[in-house]
């Protein structure tokens, strides 16, 4: 073995050691949210985890895993970390992670909606994790920003130059007329496709209520991985 085929090894080894994936996950929890569906929301993403095909698609690498943080936002002076930067290497990973998000529980927030605000919160998260092959805010929501700087605005400024913004839409459970329902499931949508979801890729997902989040989230995962370990054979 020459010793430029070793420093190779070693300079591979060191790629491979950091993460292909920095994934932060940012939960609604404002006003118009209450206990029942703040559980729904943090029962639903360690469900939708452990689901074995998400499961299956984070462990693909695990030596160069998917690393995630979670957190909740409501108002802009509310955004509290649930769960700081954790590294998925193992299916015991993933079950230490569900199991931290279902003994969380919930803290009093402002009733206001600040998307902008929690993406800047999202964006210091990313510093965090310097060396990661890609970025990705993933946040949830069940209405439009009403307080702090607009999203539209904040993502933006360079520092999410590199950091993928995507949405789960969260339609709205109170029994009403079926088109009445889907009407503002559709100009929520819209808002999120125009205003908030950002960078190469960005989509939405929808959720028809909290009752449906498990499905959405998993479904939302399942697409944010897909193509993460075939970024090992294009990563210089």
């Amino acid at each position: 073995m020459t010793w430029l085929t070793l420093v190779l090894i070693m300079i591979g080894s060191a790629v491979v050691a950091e993460c292909r994936l920095a994934l932060a996950l940012g939960l609604d929890v404002s006003g118009s949210v209450d206990a029942r569906e703040y559980r729904l929301q943090l029962d639903g993403l360690a469900a939708a985890l452990e689901a074995p095909d998400v499961q299956s698609q984070i462990l693909t690498l695990p030596d160069t895993p998917i690393w995630i943080s979670v957190f909740e936002w409501a108002g802009a002076s509310y955004q509290r970390p649930v769960l700081d930067w954790r590294a998925l290497r193992s299916a015991d990973d993933i079950a230490s992670v569900a199991d931290r998000l279902r003994a969380t529980r919930a803290r009093r927030a402002a009733g206001s909606t600040a998307i902008g605000s929690a993406m800047y919160f999202a964006e210091l998260l990313m510093r965090e994790r310097p060396g990661c092959w890609s970025y990705t805010l993933d946040l949830s929501g069940d209405g439009e920003s009403n307080d702090g700087q607009l999203p539209w605005q904040v993502r933006t400024e360079p520092r999410f130059g590199a950091i993928t913004i995507n949405g789960l839409v969260i339609g709205s459970d109170i029994t009403r007329g079926r088109d009445e329902r889907q009407m503002e499931m559709m100009a929520l949508s819209a808002y999120y496709r125009t205003r908030v979801i950002w960078g190469p890729g960005a989509f939405i997902e929808v959720a028809q209520g909290f009752d449906d989040f498990e499905r959405a989230m998993r479904r939302k995962l399942l697409r944010e991985t897909r193509g993460t370990a075939i970024g090992l054979l294009d990563h210089p």
